[in-house]
């Protein structure tokens, strides 16, 4: 298996123009579907990302007791919200809205989270980012990986991965690329397996993307959420899904590096990460 990366000369080959005449309708609609109560926070580093790198408009679909920080925290954002009975008509609304879904950031396991991942997982028409949360209700109901195939995008942690698998996290991380490759065959989704060097791998490919890019200031809380939204964000404005998850984790990285120079490894937050997209295609 052939192993390949990015350098910052890949950036303006890859990253989808701009064009002088773009509108919001233009680039991209993502929706982001997460934020249990009290859970806020998740969805919305990942809907700042998605602006950050350059989609046209986001929607967050919510607990409707995330309303009012949400609507404080990122006005930009459309906003839709569930309380205590799931508007399943509001959800179909948006999900054939949608350019790409990124669901899972602090959604729960609750079982009004897992009715939530099977309808959109049944609905959807576009290409799907599945993380966090919606990762854990698929290891407690395997039947949904099947729902998962046709341009899906997991991005696991070791842990996260062990649960799907039911693999100790030791023998996962004993060789990242490897696993994440055999994962991609059996399920046939793209796997975005985290990891001090992220592996990314496409079903029934003879070369895997291991990422150069990062540091470990971004092992903290929020990141992931970050990188999920970037990648949605990809793949609203064109990409193709192996290129949005590949491309997706790389600038996730630069971003982490540009973060650390100014702030230090040691006090990196996930907000910095953010803040620090623009300067990674200033870079370009």
């Amino acid at each position: 298996m052939n192993n390949f990366s990015y350098s910052q000369n890949d950036l303006a080959k890859l990253l989808p123009k701009r064009e002088e005449n773009s509108n919001k309708g233009s680039c991209g609609r993502v929706l982001i579907i997460g934020g249990s109560p009290c859970m806020a926070g998740a969805p919305y580093f990942s809907a700042k990302a998605a602006y950050r790198t350059g989609c046209g408009l986001v929607e967050i679909f919510s607990h409707e007791e995330n309303r009012v920080i949400l609507q404080t925290l990122i006005p930009e954002a459309v906003l839709s919200t569930w309380g205590d009975k799931i508007d399943f008509e509001k959800l179909e609304n948006s999900i054939k809205k949608a350019d790409v879904i990124a669901i899972g950031m602090g959604l729960s396991t609750s079982d009004d989270a897992l009715e939530i991942l099977k309808f959109t997982l049944q609905k959807r028409n576009c290409p799907i980012v599945i993380d966090a949360d919606a990762l854990n209700l698929i290891a407690k109901n395997s039947d949904l990986i099947k729902l998962a195939k046709n341009d899906a995008i997991i991005t696991p942690h070791p842990l996260e991965m062990s649960r799907i698998s039911g693999i100790e996290v030791t023998k996962i991380t004993e060789n990242i690329p490897n696993f994440a490759q055999n994962f991609a065959n059996e399920t046939g989704l793209i796997c975005v397996l985290k990891d001090h060097n992220t592996a990314v791998a496409k079903p029934c490919s003879d070369s895997i993307y291991i990422n150069q890019s990062g540091n470990s200031g971004m092992s903290t809380g929020g990141s992931g959420d970050v990188l999920d939204g970037v990648i949605a964000s990809l793949l609203a404005q064109g990409c193709a899904p192996y290129v949005a998850a590949t491309l997706g984790v790389y600038i996730h990285g630069l971003a982490g590096d540009i973060a650390s120079e100014k702030l230090t490894q040691y006090s990196l937050m996930a907000s910095d990460i953010i803040n620090a997209l623009p300067e990674v295609f200033k870079s370009i």
